[in-house]
């Protein structure tokens, strides 16, 4: 939902300092929080066959086609000049499902080492230095959020649990309070691009060694801001909780609307770049967001979010079957 509020409000926020701070808030955490729940539900990937599979049609297949399919829509729909279409070059959200797809692989490494943590960080400071990563799989993104899903892959239950404690609950209301504040006054002062991690100090007109400075920061921020978010997460089931097993279809299926919208030239509207048209357009993201979790959407688009692919893997692939016990700790809601 985050996600789709912050591609909404990137259409607005020009000349509005508020709403540019509150950008820059949400964009500080909301895809580390979602990196983060990716990597707790990787702790038991390893090697084997069938979750070679699951990666390979949960991940890679889905990346592919919609990495195709937004490319096609820019061209055609957007009219772009830009008729290059290259899966090793990430466009627009679908950086995500390229990075993951890295990640993963990487995760019986990281189960691996003795200090998993700090060796991420320092990888995403390194990367924060080399501007000649270029765009080839948004390395860069790969890097420098590398730290949110390894530090995914160290939690347990019980420090989410911890993080929804009351004191902690009452006490994110002054931390986002804060943040807030420190971000209004940040606005004018430093390159609100640093909260994208996707590139080099260098590219972003600072020296090369603000980017290892930077890199911690945000990871500290974006660590505090998440915990606070985990804080408001229910512990019980309300009407909202099986709708976080489709949470990849909402993120993969609103840059449409987003997009369409754009190219309608419906941000162009004046009114809704005041106070109430923001508003609005911040009700009706999270509106959609909300449905395209829904089962009728993901009946209409599994096809190309989780196909089976049967015919392409041999037989023997699938592994032993895993037991209900199994299948219920391995349910991933970002379709991992």
């Amino acid at each position: 939902m985050l996600v789709a509020i912050g591609h909404t409000w990137a259409t607005v926020k020009t000349g509005n300092r508020t709403l540019q701070a509150a950008y820059d808030v949400v964009y500080t955490f909301h895809m580390p929080a979602f990196i983060i729940i990716s990597g707790y539900f990787s702790r038991s990937f390893d090697l084997r066959p069938d979750r070679l599979k699951r990666l390979i049609t949960g991940v890679l297949v889905p990346y592919v086609i919609f990495e195709t399919a937004y490319s096609l829509f820019r061209i055609y729909a957007g009219r772009s000049d830009d008729h290059n279409i290259s899966v090793l070059n990430p466009y627009y959200l679908t950086w995500f499902l390229c990075a993951l797809f890295i990640w993963r692989l990487t995760a019986p490494v990281w189960k691996l080492v003795r200090h998993p943590l700090p060796i991420a960080i320092g990888l995403a400071m390194l990367g924060s230095t080399a501007s000649v990563l270029g765009g080839e799989l948004d390395l860069h993104r790969v890097l420098q959020f590398l730290p949110c899903f390894v530090l995914g892959m160290t939690l347990k239950p019980e420090h989410f649990r911890m993080v929804r404690r009351r004191s902690v609950r009452i006490l994110s209301v002054p931390v986002f309070a804060l943040a807030m504040a420190g971000a209004w006054w940040v606005v004018p002062r430093v390159n609100s691009s640093w909260v994208y991690r996707d590139a080099a100090a260098q590219d972003l007109g600072a020296p090369w060694w603000a980017g290892p400075v930077m890199v911690p920061v945000m990871f500290g921020g974006a660590v505090l801001l998440t915990a606070c978010l985990f804080s408001w997460v229910p512990s019980r089931r309300t009407w909202f909780t099986a709708l976080g097993t489709g949470t990849l279809y909402a993120y993969l299926l609103h840059g449409f609307v987003v997009k369409s919208a754009k190219y309608a030239g419906v941000f162009e509207t004046p009114w809704l770049h005041r106070p109430l048209g923001v508003l609005l357009l911040t009700v009706l993201a999270a509106c959609t967001a909300t449905l395209l979790c829904t089962p009728p959407v993901r009946r209409v688009f599994r096809f190309a979010m989780e196909p089976r692919m049967e015919w392409v893997f041999k037989p023997d692939t699938g592994g032993p079957a895993p037991d209900r016990r199994q299948r219920e700790r391995e349910r991933e809601p970002v379709g991992a």
